[in-house]
């Protein structure tokens, strides 16, 4: 269904102010102003198709940063006020006192090698750890770095065309989509340079500065939904019609504390003449005046909305939005919008000399198999580079960085699942670019499989984790690899944990995933984990797993995922899948494979290990902040 104009008289009563009074909902009647010319104070943002320079720089926005930062730190401004100012800039607190996490926005996972050596420099400089984190979001994320340093650090990466405006606060988040858009078999024609056009035209846009709460949004390449848009608060998926180049849209989707899987609102929205664009932005206008959603910050998602009046009167609404005198006063040329780079023209040439396997050659084939993927151009190949919890050192991104400008496009993409994609390597150069992964020891296997365990920061900085997920993501991660699993049905099973309930880690649709809670025991409080099983986010179908009902001790994690590994192994059918087999037997027999481990732990000196979270030394306590994004 396409938009189309609502008939309504003067006297009729209008679609909103019939949803409103029928579902009690409390709105604002705000002003909601438009951007002014290209180039004004109002609209500084001058678009260049640079690969990577997708969200312009503005200079001056640094010297705001240093100056708020400096009146902060002596006391001139609240620390309210400051926090809802340096979270536009991408700057969050954590849960350690006088440092921060800084996210900077990658755009479809997009960053060149200039970046990758922008990161690398610093990192170093002001980063304690050492090291940028890859995101479930296609961010990546620097952490423990003092406020003074925060200003620089932004400042300096902006050289190189990266941005971290609006990485965090009420706003339009990374815009997120499928690594292999442009490359893959399937696609009807490349999303990207649409998708880059939103994100160019809601960046500093006045309507989604300070909304109820943030907006995810997704854009995949073809039905597979690489991008899980079901996921998203508003998701996009490439339809053609007659010819013309359209998207299905899908708004109010997930995760959390009441996941829900985005419903259709359109099913064909044309591109080229800007009205995708139109459309998201009557959905966003919709959103900032529900005030009723702004009174509780943490369930205050377009979700929320859209799950209380439902998906037909939401569709009204927007088709009533789209009559307001609103719409005369935008631009919404696609043109002007639209990144355009083209990567196989910058690819390399064919390869005069390159390298092949010597005798054995069979962990190379497996590298072949497991990480490389034939893109539909023929003669380039996609590589998937295996990053262990997103964690990368500075050597590492210039390593990466050296590899991509050699043997690449130009143009890698960072993943949902926390990997790197090589983009536009030519089949004969892939053995050499596999050698070179190996001198930075990021030639593992079997990215999206079993060991790529997948998990949000937790306790290591965020104010809202409960227990330490990369902590366990090691452990769990390295007992499978103990386990040597070869099955390929058992590769396939996906492994998530997150460090509360809010599922950054996107826990809910792993086949078996986790997220943080707490067990008390008598005086004292022991960090646990409560497993979901059989969710699924692959073949464009979004399943949520099954909640179990025990708690498991953080450290009885590990024995209950190779438990549940082998069972499975076990007693499935020929053939069957993970989640196949879950829905057969039922959830109890899970549990029931784990009841021991889920039995209450007694203290005493054989069993301090278990008042301990991973990862740590001190006896565990919980500690959870208040969400910045919420206030």
């Amino acid at each position: 269904m396409e938009p189309t104009a609502v008939e309504r008289t003067s006297a009729a009563e209008s679609v909103a102010e019939r949803v409103t009074t029928e579902h009690k909902l409390k709105v604002s009647h705000k002003d909601q102003p438009g951007k002014g010319r290209v180039g004004s104070l109002e609209n500084p943002e001058v678009y260049e198709d640079v690969p990577g320079h997708v969200i312009p720089i503005i200079e001056r926005e640094f010297h705001d940063f240093d100056t708020e930062a400096a009146r902060f730190m002596r006391g001139e401004v609240p620390e309210d006020k400051f926090i809802g100012f340096r979270l536009k800039q991408g700057v969050y607190g954590q849960r350690q006192a006088d440092v921060q996490m800084i996210r900077v926005k990658l755009p479809l996972g997009g960053v060149n090698p200039e970046q990758m050596e922008a990161f690398a420099d610093a990192i170093e400089k002001y980063a304690p750890l050492r090291k940028g984190h890859i995101t479930t979001r296609e961010n990546i994320q620097i952490h423990h770095v003092p406020l003074p340093d925060a200003a620089k650090f932004i400042r300096e990466i902006s050289d190189a065309g990266l941005s971290s405006r609006e990485g965090c606060g009420n706003t339009i988040r990374n815009v997120t989509g499928d690594p292999w858009a442009g490359i893959t078999e399937g696609e009807l024609f490349d999303i990207t340079p649409y998708a880059m056009a939103y994100v160019r035209y809601f960046v500093r846009h006045p309507v989604t500065q300070l909304m109820p709460r943030k907006v995810k949004t997704a854009f995949t390449a073809t039905d597979e939904d690489v991008a899980i848009t079901g996921i998203h608060d508003i998701g996009f998926i490439p339809r053609l019609r007659d010819g013309v180049r359209g998207v299905e849209i899908r708004v109010g989707g997930g995760t959390s504390i009441m996941p829900r899987i985005a419903p259709t609102l359109y099913e064909f929205v044309e591109l080229d003449n800007g009205d995708y664009l139109k459309v998201a932005e009557a959905c966003w206008r919709i959103f900032d005046r529900q005030e009723w959603l702004r009174e509780n910050r943490a369930r205050a998602r377009i979700k929320v909305l859209i799950d209380k009046i439902g998906i037909d009167a939401f569709r009204e609404m927007v088709e009533e939005e789209l009559q307001g005198d609103w719409v005369d006063e935008r631009d919404f040329d696609v043109e002007r919008l639209k990144f355009v780079d083209d990567e196989e023209a910058k690819a390399p040439p064919p390869a005069g000399t390159y390298g092949s396997p010597n005798g054995d050659r069979s962990e190379f084939d497996h590298f072949l198999e497991a990480n490389v993927r034939r893109q539909r151009q023929e003669g380039f190949s996609a590589i998937e580079v295996k990053v262990t919890r997103g964690d990368l050192t500075p050597e590492q991104l210039r390593g990466l960085a050296a590899i991509t400008h050699e043997f690449s496009g130009g143009y890698a993409r960072t993943t949902v699942q926390q990997n790197l994609v090589l983009r536009w390597v030519r089949d004969e150069s892939v053995y050499d670019v596999w050698e070179r992964l190996g001198e930075l020891g990021l030639d593992g296997t079997g990215p999206r499989e079993i060991t790529d365990v997948v998990s949000c920061p937790g306790t290591d900085s965020c104010k809202l984790g409960i227990t330490s997920s990369m902590g366990l993501n090691q452990v769990v991660q390295e007992r499978l690899e103990a386990m040597q699993i070869t099955d390929p049905l058992t590769k396939r099973i996906h492994i998530k944990m997150s460090g509360c309930p809010n599922g950054c880690a996107q826990h809910h649709i792993a086949n078996i995933g986790f997220y943080g809670a707490s067990l008390k025991v008598g005086e004292r409080t022991i960090p646990a984990y409560i497993a979901h099983l059989a969710g699924n986010y692959e073949g464009g179908e979004v399943v949520y797993g099954h909640r179990l009902k025990a708690r498991l001790p953080a450290k009885r994690v590990p024995d209950a995922v190779e438990r549940w590994v082998r069972f499975y192994e076990q007693e499935r059918h020929d053939g069957e899948e993970f989640n196949d087999f879950v829905e057969r037997i039922g959830t109890d027999q899970f549990e029931a494979q784990v009841k021991d481990l889920a039995m209450p732990v007694e203290f005493s000196l054989e069993t301090l290990d278990h008042f301990i979270d991973w990862s740590r030394s001190e006896p565990y306590k919980v500690e959870r902040g208040e969400g910045e994004c919420a206030v």
